[in-house]
């Protein structure tokens, strides 16, 4: 009859592919880089408890959780390539890299995250200091002119070479006793 309904689900997006997952739910997503027992956080497009959220803004405060479980491979997919009347039969199989995750927790937080990652511009005191340093440095440095070869060095090569063979004279056709 499907699932039970629950308070509280979201819609994810794992690998371009779209889930419903609720707390303590198990998928068999697409291959996942991330090691086994590692925890993942995955994008909602969608968060359903009391009200709907799905405006960007929003959503930006709802935290999935997932934990990878393992790694696995799915079921082989046999194919062939046949053309009648040619002789021509081509068989193939594939088996899909597949992770198995366990969504944690679902949550929807008071307020937006504060991002972990540091604008490029902003840098600690110390290294502030010394980049400038380096980049006066680096324009200090000015490679020399190319020198030029001397005409005379190009001469005496041409000197030293034997004059080119001739090429044999072609033979005249029909010069032959022959039939």
């Amino acid at each position: 009859m499907g699932r039970p309904l629950c308070a509280m689900y979201a819609i994810v997006r794992v690998g371009n592919k779209q889930y419903r997952v609720e707390k303590g739910d198990t998928l068999l997503v697409d291959r996942v880089p991330d090691d086994e027992g590692s925890k993942l956080e995955l994008e909602p497009l969608l968060f359903r408890s009391d009200e709907t959220v799905f405006d960007t803004g929003e959503l930006e405060k709802v935290k999935v959780e997932a934990a990878v479980v393992g790694h696995e491979r799915g079921k082989k997919i046999h194919g062939l390539k046949f053309k009648p009347k040619r002789g021509y039969k081509r068989r193939f199989g594939a088996r899909a890299d597949l992770t198995r995750i366990e969504i944690k927790d679902i949550k929807l937080l008071g307020r937006k995250p504060a991002s972990s990652a540091k604008p490029k511009d902003e840098a600690p005191a110390g290294e502030k200091a010394t980049a400038p340093a380096a980049k006066k440095k680096a324009p200090a440095k000015k490679k020399a002119p190319a020198k030029k070869k001397a005409p005379a060095a190009k001469k005496t090569s041409a000197a030293k070479k034997a004059p080119a063979k001739k090429k044999a004279a072609a033979k005249k056709k029909g010069t032959g006793s022959g039939s």
